[in-house]
């Protein structure tokens, strides 16, 4: 059977590790490594501070995928590889990035140690009973979410952890199509009601001399990330709108309080578009566009901050002419708006 090695390619900003999910029992698909194969448990370094230590990622060892033309073969990461990971991870900012069996975002989670094993006899997870081969890359992560503790970690529903990212292999083989999200008509209709409300406030807002900075470099991050794919999509996936955000966060220019509360708001309804495994998808490339997640959870503590959340406009309706948004509804795997026609 085949054997491939995954790597990091450092030209491409989405390479590498995105976070770290709590699992019970993962596995790996294409090239969003979701690494559950390791039947190893995480130890309880401390019960009373809510810490918990395990294997992030783990050289040399063969993982068995099947591809979806049902062949059949083994990966792995290099030493190297590894390192590089555990690198990247800390320098991007993404120690509070964490997710609960790869579907859900959960906060409260956060790594507070991070090392490579130099020496399986004399590193410290041995005194935890676990023993780790020289290169593995090693968490301590803080538990401050109470329900994460009390009903997944104290029962015993998740019992290691795993990566989520992307890697470059070597191989040429067939890559599965990446399809256009089911609801594209209600992303475009919502993207218009942006354009719109830009323009509107644009025309409406009186000078406001209080602007705000020191969002998150990873906010600038995604916005390049999203012009990138943008570019390669031959610019199709953004009004003028998105457009201009991303090269505002690029440049790290500052915000005012109602332009914030229109990124909020934006960012709230886009991300049911948001697709991680699907890098080609204009809703995708959209929320990145805007500064993804941490750029939406720097506005919301910036608003709250201000005592200005009270006035955020979340009543954006995502649907087409004649329908409603009624919640969410589950659609491959992931929430997307239940449009439903207006009574």
């Amino acid at each position: 059977m085949e054997v491939y090695e995954l790597f990091i390619d450092e030209e491409k900003l989405e390479s590498g590790i995105h976070a770290i999910s709590i699992v019970e029992d993962p596995a790996i698909e294409e090239n969003f490594i979701a690494l559950k194969a390791h039947k190893i448990e995480m130890a309880e370094v401390n019960a009373e501070k809510r810490i918990l230590m395990g294997p992030a990622l783990i050289p040399n060892k063969k993982i068995y995928r099947r591809g979806d033309d049902d062949s059949e073969y083994y990966i792995f990461f290099s030493e190297d590889t590894v390192r590089k990971a555990s690198q990247l991870f800390l320098s991007r900012g993404n120690q509070n990035n964490s997710t609960l069996e790869h579907k859900y975002d959960l906060n409260g989670m956060s790594v507070v140690e991070s090392w490579i094993v130099e020496d399986p006899k004399k590193d410290k997870s041995t005194i935890y009973n676990l023993s780790m081969p020289k290169g593995t890359w090693m968490v301590s992560v803080k538990v401050n979410n109470e329900e994460v503790w009390e009903e997944f970690v104290k029962t015993g529903r998740v019992r290691g952890f795993s990566i989520e990212g992307y890697f470059s292999d070597n191989a040429d083989r067939p890559k599965e199509d990446i399809e256009e999200d089911l609801c594209s008509d209600c992303f475009n209709e919502l993207q218009a009601e942006y354009a719109l409300l830009e323009a509107l406030s644009a025309l409406e807002e009186e000078v406001e001399l209080e602007s705000y900075g020191g969002y998150p470099e990873s906010a600038s991050n995604n916005a390049k990330l999203g012009i990138k794919r943008n570019k390669e999509l031959n610019n199709k996936c953004a009004t003028q709108v998105g457009k201009v955000r991303a090269q505002q966060l690029v440049r790290r220019e500052k915000f005012t309080v109602s332009t914030m509360k229109r990124i909020y708001s934006y960012l709230s309804r886009a991300e049911a578009y948001y697709d991680a495994s699907k890098p080609e998808a204009c809703g995708t490339i959209s929320y990145l566009l805007w500064g993804g997640k941490s750029m939406k959870n720097w506005v919301e503590s910036k608003l709250k901050g201000l005592d200005e959340m009270g006035s955020v406009d979340l009543d954006v309706n995502p649907c087409q002419e004649g329908y409603e948004m009624v919640g969410f509804k589950e659609k491959n795997g992931r929430k997307v708006p239940n449009c439903v026609p207006v009574k």
